[in-house]
């Protein structure tokens, strides 16, 4: 038998689903045959990236959601098994990232990205986990970055949020994975979205961010959704605990 990337049938839920890469997994999960769960904070920022999909003959609904609300978190994620019947495939994306000298680090600094990036990202974990538990199968798929595993300069907290998201990973995997459910993490490089654009459409700072990655390019959505949908699929069955970097060969130097 030969792995198959195809999602038809599953259900699959997203957070952050508003952000320039959560936007492009959606499309592509749904793309792949996934009905989409897109979740964030504004739903109205969702129905036009739910729209796109419906056009292009893919399945989408939105659900409002804030990740450091964690009454929240368990009341959609219980709404949409119920809804469903299941939740095949949770993919983590919600997160925040801020540019500060570790000096200047404020209490709050550190507590509004940790709540989104860490600790909503773990009680969606749990949330979704718990009915993936119950029905014996499931894929969870956390968004963490190059940054979890190598230092970038002024991303104290940020890159300590992606390595507990790593960490987070790697021991839900080892008391989940035995039970149906894997738990994995894409860890990207730059990614260019319309987010990131402003950035790097200037020349001098694109270069300065391609002169450490040996593919000579920055990511583009699709590199990341590829990741994603692997991981997602029965392609990777035997894939659990592990941090796949997609991030052109900048941590293999």
């Amino acid at each position: 038998m030969y792995p198959s990337f195809d999602l038809t049938g599953k259900i699959a839920v997203i957070t952050g689903a508003s952000m320039g890469i959560g936007q492009g997994l959606a499309k592509a999960l749904a793309h792949a045959g996934a009905k989409v769960i897109l979740t964030a904070r504004s739903v109205q920022a969702l129905e036009a990236v739910a729209e796109e999909i419906r056009v292009e003959g893919g399945e989408a609904e939105v659900r409002q959601l804030d990740v450091t609300n964690t009454a929240q978190i368990s009341k959609v994620m219980n709404e949409i098994g119920e809804a469903f019947g299941r939740i095949d495939i949770l993919v983590n994306n919600a997160g925040l990232g801020a540019n500060h000298p570790a000096v200047d680090v404020t209490e709050q600094d550190w507590d509004s990205m940790m709540d989104v990036n860490l600790k909503g990202l773990f009680f969606c974990c749990q949330a979704a986990g718990k009915i993936m538990l119950k029905q014996g199968s499931g894929r969870i798929v956390n968004i963490s970055s190059q940054a979890s595993v190598v230092g970038i300069v002024d991303h104290a907290v940020y890159c300590a949020s992606k390595g507990g998201v790593n960490q987070l990973t790697r021991v839900l995997a080892l008391e989940w994975s035995s039970q149906g459910v894997n738990v994995n993490a894409v860890a990207p490089t730059f990614t260019y979205t319309p987010g990131t654009a402003e950035r790097l459409d200037n020349p001098e700072y694109y270069q300065n961010v391609v002169s450490r990655i040996p593919a000579n390019r920055v990511a583009e959505l699709q590199d990341v959704a590829g990741a994603v949908i692997y991981l997602a699929s029965s392609a990777g069955n035997m894939v659990t605990g592990t941090t796949l970097l997609v991030d052109g060969g900048w941590t293999a130097q």
